[in-house]
């Protein structure tokens, strides 16, 4: 499946999966890969990597957000193909393991089958991998605390609440936030274009999803790369601000 990638700013580009996004932080060949997509966009995800003039051998880390099947599609096999660290918070670490699940049933999407955008939606996802194991075997936290030494600097950003381990992550010196599924952009199961978070359904703990949103609110900066929907301009807390508005 194709990928569409995006320069935002020196070092920093968004790629468009198959309604997913991944982030590639590059310093000449070297990456930092933030998520991975579904497990069908792996050759979307590795002509990205190409597109950047680098290559799977040369990702310094992946840095996971959450471990839902759409951003952990192809971490495992970054992992065993190249010995590429997997990292994530300490409280999303069992979950790559998959010694649980915290992710959308097949039942919860029936009972929403009836809203536009959702059973297209569960199709594409089953197609691209959605409900195959993507277990990642030895996932590690994140090895130190505040910036992290990779490519971009990333600090990890604790936002739970779509998992309990969910981490955006903060370019502060490029005024860029990747927000994962905590703020996205758009969704195919959405009707709403602009910062929003995702239907219920998606959410482990909806209330603490919420207050996530304030957590970003604080982050500076102008530049929101979201784990769906296109890059968004403007200030971060506006975004967060508008998405909570729309979610009351």
């Amino acid at each position: 499946m194709r990928a569409t990638v995006r320069h935002v700013t020196d070092g920093t580009c968004l790629v468009h999966g198959t309604n997913t996004n991944w982030v590639l932080l590059t310093e000449g060949d070297a990456v930092t890969l933030i998520d991975t997509g579904y497990p069908g966009d792996r050759e979307g995800l590795l002509a990205s990597l190409t597109e950047v003039g680098s290559s799977p051998e040369a990702v310094t880390a992946v840095l996971i957000t959450h471990a839902h099947n759409d951003h952990l599609g192809s971490a495992e096999y970054l992992s065993a193909a190249y010995g590429t660290p997997v990292y994530t918070h300490e409280a999303e670490v069992p979950h790559a393991r998959r010694d649980f699940l915290h992710q959308v049933g097949v039942g919860q999407v029936l009972r929403a089958g009836w809203r536009p955008g959702v059973l297209p939606w569960a199709a594409h996802a089953l197609r691209s991998g959605g409900t195959v194991d993507v277990a990642v075997t030895a996932p590690e936290p994140f090895p130190t605390a505040g910036p992290l030494d990779l490519p971009g600097r990333p600090v990890p950003v604790h936002t739970p609440g779509h998992t309990a381990g969910h981490c955006a992550f903060h370019l502060p010196h490029l005024g860029v936030v990747v927000s994962g599924d905590a703020l996205v952009s758009g969704h195919p199961t959405s009707r709403t274009e602009g910062p929003q978070m995702l239907t219920d359904m998606f959410h482990h703990e909806r209330a603490t999803a919420m207050a996530s949103l304030d957590v970003l609110a604080e982050l500076d900066g102008d530049l929101l790369l979201p784990g769906h929907g296109p890059l968004h301009q403007g200030p971060v807390r506006d975004a967060a601000r508008l998405a909570r508005e729309r979610a009351q």
